[in-house]
């Protein structure tokens, strides 16, 4: 079962931040889960939230600032995409896992990863708007589409979205569930745990890859 570092390894670092992708690859992840957003003028950056106010202590939408005005109240603290593949690059087996929150980041996204050279490494996932988005852009991504809900993905979605991967809250995860996935053709993952506990059930399961914000304590427990 693969290893994903959840934003990096968030208990060591920011999340989304070099030091924290650096720190997940360290401790052995496969793969890290970045989350990508635009600011004003269009450049593909690191952050989770609509705004800097979590993370950063600056109230502002991430969508009202230049990538120099965000470079400058972080400190430099928000790497672009761009650098975050870099990062990823320097090891040979890793892979970034490209999470977007905001369906309108797809097409800039998916242009940086053929920019850096980087679409054999670097997937995605996302709700439906998000990856549908990124199918449009990319006929050939491989893409993870994300499951909270107990109903299945409809199978209209699934035929659009072509996922190469089911990407399931791990609450809701069976033995029969993956079962399934696998039967139609899926990969099967599941997010985001931290318990050894919990991640050693997830492999019993059949489960593929797990997000993890502790990659060396899941690691470990595998």
């Amino acid at each position: 079962m693969a290893v994903i570092g959840h934003r990096g390894a968030p208990y060591d670092h920011r999340e989304n931040t070099l030091a924290s992708l650096r720190a997940a690859l360290e401790a052995g992840a496969d793969a890290v889960e970045i989350d990508v957003r635009l600011t004003a003028d269009r450049i593909p950056v690191l952050l989770h939230d609509p705004t800097l106010e979590r993370l950063w202590d600056h109230d502002r939408r991430l969508s009202s600032l230049t990538y120099a005005q965000v470079d400058e109240v972080t400190a430099g603290g928000v790497p672009t995409l761009r650098d975050a593949l870099a990062l990823t690059a320097e090891y040979p087996s890793a892979r970034a896992l490209i999470d977007l929150p905001d369906p309108t980041a797809a097409k800039s996204a998916v242009g940086e990863v053929h920019e850096s050279g980087a679409a054999d490494r670097a997937y995605y996932c996302g709700g439906g708007l998000s990856m549908l988005a990124v199918r449009a852009a990319d006929p050939a991504a491989e893409l993870a589409l994300s499951w909270c809900r107990t109903a299945p993905p409809r199978p209209e979605l699934l035929a659009r979205v072509r996922p190469r991967w089911l990407n399931y809250h791990f609450g809701l995860v069976t033995e029969d569930l993956v079962e399934r996935a696998h039967g139609d053709g899926y990969l099967f993952a599941a997010w985001t745990t931290d318990t050894p506990r919990a991640a050693r059930r997830l492999k019993r399961a059949g489960v593929d890859a797990v997000t993890t914000n502790r990659v060396a304590a899941v690691r470990a427990a595998l």
